[in-house]
């Protein structure tokens, strides 16, 4: 099967508050395995990052057998996959400059910064109606230049934010929503902030610092691979040609230790009310869940007090009003499924699903997958 790999530069009019109204170019690269045939035969899938990690990193990974997007065009899919603003390969405004950086984590990027700074942009730099924005931009792209009527929507972690309130808007352009570790904040609120939020526009990620996080959702022996972290990280630096020079200087190497940078945004609209919205979700658009059981980034462990950052995925399950709905606990994973040793399973359990709309047959329940990728009614 030939696999055809394009990188395109979607025009969009930006509505990030510190570029509204600019003209800028949004990153999303294709890959096409789609066979021969009519136009109508087509399947176009798009794949959404999450919060810190660009969609290349997440979906991308150029390692053995970890490319998620391949793997779904090998199976005759034309897969896109998109960096919002602030992430990845898309434009970053106010990302530039160290000062705009989140004030707690400016030690993680001197030099260039010699000491705390002020921040020559102090507002959050994008948000929810942004995100969205951007996807129905690139949805519309697919739509025209494929001539497809739906896309089939795979989102990662934060990636929800802007999927489910897209799909819940416009059902007629979404086929299916695969939401992999969705954030979910159950009583999260409704309407948005005054806009630009007061804040930073920039976080950081350290190599240490993302390590730690991953590692302390690792509670099986075999729940990734040896060295997975560095080929992770070095996807990340691939994709941040600033971030990579920030930090501490290794004396011996000479060489920043970098640092990953990911937007700061603001969310608003996606909660238990709006989920259940219409009957829109499980309704005319199927919905698929997935965590890892040992997920605490999307299942908040402790309970926050803050209702906004208080995130559960089975509580995202009970609230689609729709009768089309499946979530599937995977044993042995966290939230970093598509680097683990799942991840093979989780790959399968996705082509399934934008095949058929169901699991183990079915189109409504709670399931298992084990590490076998053997599925079975959760208890």
């Amino acid at each position: 099967m030939t696999i055809t790999m394009t990188d395109h530069a979607v025009p969009h009019t930006s509505t990030v508050p510190a570029t509204a109204g600019q003209k800028v170019e949004l990153f999303v690269r294709e890959y096409d395995g789609t066979p021969p045939g009519p136009p109508a035969d087509r399947k176009a899938v798009l794949m959404l990052h999450g919060r810190s990690v660009p969609v290349l990193a997440a979906y991308d990974l150029q390692h053995t057998s970890y490319g998620w997007a391949d793997a779904l065009a090998r199976a005759g899919y034309d897969v896109f996959l998109m960096d919002l603003q602030g992430s990845g390969r898309s434009p970053r405004p106010r990302m530039e400059d160290p000062c705009n950086v989140d004030p707690g984590q400016q030690s993680a990027v001197m030099p260039p910064l010699m000491g705390p700074r002020t921040a020559s942009y102090p507002f959050v730099l994008t948000n929810s109606q942004s995100d969205q924005d951007e996807v129905a931009t690139v949805v519309e792209y697919i739509r025209s230049t494929r001539n497809v009527s739906k896309v089939a929507f795979i989102g990662w972690s934060a990636a929800a934010f802007a999927m489910g309130p897209y799909a819940i808007k416009n059902p007629g352009k979404v086929e299916s929503l695969f939401l992999l570790a969705p954030i979910f904040p159950p009583l999260g609120p409704p309407n948005p902030p005054a806009l630009p939020a007061p804040g930073f526009p920039t976080h950081v990620l350290t190599l240490k610092g993302f390590d730690q996080a991953w590692t302390n959702e690792v509670h099986c022996a075999d729940q990734r691979e040896p060295g997975m972290v560095d080929v992770v990280w070095s996807a990340l630096m691939d994709n941040d040609p600033i971030g990579r020079t920030w930090g501490p200087v290794a004396p011996s190497s000479g060489t920043p230790a970098g640092v990953s940078r990911y937007r700061n945004f603001v969310t608003w609209g996606w909660n238990n009310t709006t989920a259940g919205q219409g009957g829109v979700l499980g309704g005319s658009v199927p919905v698929l869940i997935v965590h890892g059981e040992f997920d605490k980034t999307a299942n908040t462990t402790p309970p926050s007090p803050n209702p906004a950052l208080d995130f559960h995925v089975p509580a995202l399950y009970d609230a689609i009003t729709g009768t089309h709905k499946l979530l599937v606990t995977v044993q042995c994973a966290g939230h970093s499924m598509p680097w683990e040793v799942q991840h093979k399973n989780l790959q399968n359990l996705s082509k399934h699903w934008l095949d058929q709309a169901k699991v183990d047959g079915k189109t409504e329940g709670r399931f298992e997958m084990d590490e076998n990728g053997t599925i079975s009614p959760a208890p």
